[in-house]
């Protein structure tokens, strides 16, 4: 079973993720630029003499791997990025029905290797 770990994380800790991951024995990765809010409710803004509330600039870190390797690289990247503080993120793990490599038309876990 291929599983997906996603990672919404702060842009600072990319570095050390990847070289988490790099560790782990997990150098593929896919990397987006996100904004949103959790807890911390955003970031209030001034302009104009108004406020309003601004999304915070995050990372989204995703993996696939085997099914039974998922813990292992979600743990990597709690390792890496914890801080302690609000706003270090959230860790998703969920099945993934199929994977076909484009190039080769490899499925399964032939294609994530």
């Amino acid at each position: 079973m291929i599983k997906k770990v996603e990672a919404i994380v702060r842009r600072s800790a990319l570095k050390k993720i990847l070289e988490a991951l790099e560790k782990t024995g997990y150098p593929g990765v896919t990397v987006s630029e996100v904004e949103g809010h959790g807890k911390q409710r955003g970031i209030t803004q001034q302009y104009r003499d108004q406020s309003h509330l601004a999304l915070i600039p995050k990372l989204r870190v995703e993996i696939w791997v085997d099914g039974a390797k998922a813990a292992k690289v979600a743990q990597a990247i709690v390792a890496a990025s914890r801080t302690g503080e609000i706003g270090d993120g959230k860790i998703f793990i969920s099945k993934v029905d199929e994977v076909i490599r484009i190039r080769t038309n490899e499925k399964g876990g032939k294609a994530i290797g």
